[in-house]
């Protein structure tokens, strides 16, 4: 699917600024593409580079290839990534309008040693990421994605492929109700011994492949020895490799094999996994695509869009919110005079306080909509709709960052763009969930603000979302790209 959506880019003709994308068949197209982290990080990087933005290494130096109006991206880790475009009028101390949003989502993931069988059936061992609504991953047809490390026979470099196996692969099967006639009243099941994906029948023929011999020292077992020899075979044949040998390591997940789609009587609604939260991945980057080429010769400052990976366990990694990608990342704009070199002044941790100081952080996370046969769930003033336009959510208990200053600045961006808004606050009665808008907010000193788009069923295999939301979203993220930095100063606090 990922090369299919890539030769779908490449025919394209750049977008005329009097034409409107569809941009709810080109989210479906998106996720289609995006069945993992590294997927969607590729995919947003094809239209980046499309956009003419051009990418940067964090292992490299910067003097000199910043420049302004110019338009550049950088990942970490295949997962994680940021885009900015700079203004014409940029120096540093001035502001940043940044969107915040995250590349994973709970799934079901490979364990190091995968391979199982029990009562003649081929298992594969999976690993829960995140806190997914596991019981709605039973009966599924689940294939596999992710990114696979391979040894290059002709440099001896290891270097990383993407693969996805779009094929109904694994099931999880429910117990037969004969079998167990209480399921209906309550669905148990333990995620160690009951959770786990079939996928074949064990030949009793079948005797597992060696992939080195006994005289050849290996620190860890072969890739066929700790893993399901029919689907190492399966990604040999993907990536057009020579042999099972060829592959160091993998990281793979499990996906629902059945496809993104628009739905409901008139294409309301998006059907799909990972609405939470490839949608503000999507919304923020095309509208920072839109941005970048309008009146950025006369912009002060820099507009700026992360999506980040390991939002789901809590984003304490190396490309995780809680990282220092996004501070690194201001602190080399903020170290650079404005024609690109090198600030080697005593001021330049200065310049970084001060644009912290006058930035703000966007956070977009996906929102509770109000489900009609639980809305008792809800607080009875802040039920959102799908299809009503963005959530901003907020927590007394600071477990969402909105506050009145940042509020007043979005209605001030909305009502600009004609975008709705709609205002969430989870009920006293129930737990509230957060976001990554608290930790970038007490790790930078950034004002802050939550909002998202609602969905049903988060964190489901299958959620549902709004096809009408997603240009609402855009819109009001391309005014804030646009509008922040001559809007900062007249909000006081």
């Amino acid at each position: 699917m990922l090369r299919i959506y890539l030769r779908k880019l490449s025919s394209m003709q750049s977008v005329p600024k009097n034409t409107t994308m569809n941009y709810a068949e080109e989210f479906v197209k998106f996720l289609n593409g995006s069945h993992s982290p590294y997927h969607a990080v590729e995919n947003m990087k094809s239209v980046l580079l499309k956009h003419g933005f051009k990418e940067l290494s964090e292992r490299d130096g910067w003097n000199g290839k910043i420049e302004r109006k110019g338009k550049y991206f950088v990942t970490r880790n295949s997962s994680s990534i940021i885009a900015f475009c700079v203004g014409g009028q940029w120096k540093p101390g001035n502001p940043v309008a940044i969107t915040g949003a995250h590349t994973d989502s709970p799934t079901l993931r490979i364990k190091p040693i995968s391979k199982r069988t029990s009562e003649k059936y081929a298992e594969i061992g999976v690993e829960c990421y995140g806190g997914g609504i596991w019981h709605s991953w039973f009966d599924s047809d689940l294939a596999v994605a992710g990114r696979v490390f391979v040894r290059d026979r002709s440099t001896g470099d290891v270097v990383s492929k993407l693969v996805d196996l779009n094929k109904p692969l694994l099931k999880i099967p429910t117990l037969a109700i004969h079998l167990d006639r209480d399921v209906n009243q309550k669905f148990e099941f333990n995620r160690e011994t009951q959770l786990l994906p079939i996928g074949g029948l064990v030949k009793s023929d079948q005797v597992s492949s060696e992939s080195k011999s006994e005289d050849t020292f290996s620190s860890l077992k072969s890739i066929v020895e700790r893993h399901n020899e029919d689907l190492i075979k399966l990604i040999v044949k993907e990536l057009g490799l020579e042999s099972e040998s060829d592959i160091d390591d993998f990281e793979l997940i499990l996906y629902d094999y059945a496809a993104s789609t628009l739905g409901g009587l008139n294409n309301e609604f998006i059907f799909s996994g990972r609405l939470d939260n490839l949608t503000s991945c999507f919304t923020s980057l095309h509208a920072l695509v839109l941005a970048a080429d309008t009146s950025l010769d006369q912009e002060h400052g820099i507009r700026l869009m992360a999506s980040f990976d390991h939002e789901e366990i809590g984003s304490s990694s190396a490309q995780g919110a809680d990282s220092n990608f996004l501070p690194n990342i201001l602190e080399r704009l903020t170290s650079l005079k404005a024609d690109g070199t090198d600030e080697s002044n005593p001021l330049s941790k200065s310049f970084l306080l001060e644009t912290s100081a006058k930035s703000f952080f966007l956070s977009s996370d996906v929102a509770h909509a109000v489900h009609p046969n639980y809305a008792n769930k809800h607080e009875s003033q802040h039920k959102p709709l799908i299809g009503a336009g963005p959530v901003i959510k907020i927590n007394a208990n600071q477990r969402y960052m909105t506050n009145s200053p940042g509020l007043v600045l979005v209605k001030k961006l909305a009502d600009k763009a004609n975008v709705p808004l709609q205002l969430f606050v989870v009920a006293n009665d129930s737990p509230c969930g957060s976001t990554i808008g608290p930790i970038l907010a007490s790790k930078t000193g950034i004002r802050t603000l939550d909002l998202g788009n609602p969905i049903l069923s988060m964190h489901s295999i299958r959620e549902t979302g709004g096809s009408a939301d997603l240009d609402l979203q855009i819109k009001l993220f391309k005014a804030f790209f646009e509008d922040y930095s001559s809007l900062e100063s007249t909000i006081i606090v």
